[in-house]
């Protein structure tokens, strides 16, 4: 009898759930992820949606590896990147509720090597300057020497002085990712605790994220975590897991939909999870405190967009009158979003395992539509079209490249000049090789990286990187009197907007 009961109550409940959710959450969902994973050729995708305190949905869907076909679950490991950000941002915002720092000390006061390119400036800089993207710097500045590099946490954080800013302090908001390693090394400072147990202890096991975890030893020994995929040339190519533990404050977070829902719940629900209070209020509010204007609003696919800022950690649109608090994540072969919307007391969290979609910004809209009652539209099919006009720009050019290539022209001088060694003040060390009567580039930061040269014309080589999700871009070469002088480097825009020249020596 008492089976009978429950099962009866569970029933109810879930009908009545059901009866709350749009039709296209109920009805259409698993047909939508479905077909529009084998239009972007995504192994695989995560959805958990959460509604007044209540989760809706939390499923995987695909593979989390193309070769062993192990199905995708709710509990599958995906790395969800700068989504990180506001763990990190949350995590000094509750330091500071504790009054063990302010938001606005400087981080001279923490982190004495901290320093800008400006002594004056360097005096100036706040956490919050750092949690907030507003130091002056181009989106991904600097990022070619801090992704996935070789070197500690206190060096990354060094190194930042030998980036010169292309805006003023506080002028113009700019993504800054070694802000965070910064932001995220004066929680030892403060604690005496890592940033990573730091996390573990006040986030992941009170909101009972017992999967979630913050090293790439945690997900490459993990039997449940999704392989990463990047695509090349329309090929699918597998990757391996970016190394992020030394930038971990600003990208290294690994976690499933099942936990972040648990995340999820705990914002939308002013920081109260299962019934008991694991952040104050005041906490969240403050990292939905606007700090910093990315852009001018809304356009193209979503003109009601009146304003685009960013808090701590966490950027805020408006959508249909509505506020969205929101971040996206990219590493090598993965692209996440996790959003609220605290008016509607819904939260959504998209993870995918390949690099080169855009269905997880797809899916969210399309998922916050359905619950704001807007009229249906294929938002992942039109993404699509701009996607594939993009790709085949892109591959015809890598193919231009290539044809040039194999016409073997003749360089202005011996292979052999190009030898040596290359500084840059950023970056540091390049060295260039011969090898198989062939130019290889190899850099002192990044021992699992390097690029395949070959001649096109003009002073100017096509280099293909290895592994390809740095890219496949035309480098040019400075030669003066038969003698070469520097390289300008360029990665994908993934990485680093910037070009890096390197002198010879």
């Amino acid at each position: 009898m008492k089976k009978y009961v429950s099962l009866s109550l569970f029933i109810a409940i879930t009908l009545t759930l059901n009866a709350q959710q749009p039709a296209f959450i109920t009805d259409s969902l698993d047909i939508y992820i479905q077909r529009e994973m084998a239009r972007w050729q995504i192994p695989a995708v995560a959805i958990a949606i959460v509604k007044d305190d209540k989760v809706v949905v939390t499923k995987g869907y695909g593979v989390t590896d193309v070769n062993t076909k192990q199905k995708t679950d709710e509990n599958s490991l995906f790395m969800i990147a700068s989504n990180t950000k506001l763990f990190t941002a949350t995590a000094l915002a509750l330091l500071q509720d504790e009054d063990r720092l302010n938001l606005e000390d400087k981080v001279v006061e923490y982190l004495p090597y901290f320093k800008m390119n400006d002594e004056n400036i360097t005096g100036m800089v706040t956490i919050e300057d750092l949690l907030s993207h507003r130091m002056g710097f181009e989106t991904f500045q600097g990022d070619f020497f801090n992704w996935g590099n070789n070197v500690s946490r206190k060096q990354i954080i060094q190194n930042i002085s030998k980036n010169e800013p292309l805006y003023d302090f506080r002028d113009t908001w700019g993504y800054c990712n070694a802000c965070f390693v910064t932001a995220g090394e004066i929680i030892p400072a403060v604690t005496d605790t890592s940033w990573d147990d730091y996390l573990a202890q006040h986030f992941f096991i009170p909101m009972e994220m017992n999967r979630t975890s913050t090293t790439h030893e945690k997900i490459i020994a993990d039997k449940n975590a999704c392989k990463p995929y990047t695509f090349s040339q329309g090929k699918m190519i597998q990757l391996s897991y970016d190394n992020l533990n030394n930038i971990a404050p600003c990208a290294s977070i690994n976690s499933n939909v099942n936990d972040l829902s648990h995340w999820l719940i705990t914002q939308l629900n002013d920081g109260n999870y299962n019934g008991k209070q694991i952040l104050p209020a005041s906490v969240i509010a403050e990292t939905r405190l606007p700090r910093s204007v990315v852009s001018e609003g809304g356009s193209g696919l979503f003109p009601s967009q009146h304003f685009d800022l960013y808090g701590l950690g966490v950027g805020m649109n408006d959508y249909e009158g509505r506020e969205m608090v929101w971040h996206t994540g990219g590493a090598d072969g993965f692209v996440t979003a996790v959003c609220m919307i605290p008016d509607e007391k819904l939260g959504i969290a998209v993870l995918t395992n390949t690099d080169a979609n855009y269905l997880f910004i797809a899916a969210l809209y399309q998922i916050i539509e359905a619950y704001f009652d807007m009229p249906y539209r294929n938002l992942s099919e039109i993404l699509y079209g701009y996607y594939e006009r993009n790709e085949k720009n892109t591959n015809a050019e890598v193919a231009g490249y290539y044809a040039t290539a194999a016409k073997e022209n003749t360089p202005p001088v011996a292979l052999t000049s190009f030898t040596g060694t290359y500084t840059n003040p950023v970056y540091g060390k390049m060295e260039m090789k011969m090898e198989n009567g062939k130019l290889t580039m190899y850099f002192e930061h990044h021992p699992q990286l390097k690029g395949n040269l070959k001649y096109l014309e003009d002073n100017s080589f096509v280099c293909t990187y290895d592994p390809i999700s740095w890219g496949i871009r035309e480098i040019p070469f400075t030669i003066e009197d038969k003698e070469v002088k520097s390289v300008t480097v360029y990665i994908n825009d993934f990485i680093d907007f910037m070009p890096y020249e390197f002198v010879k020596q």
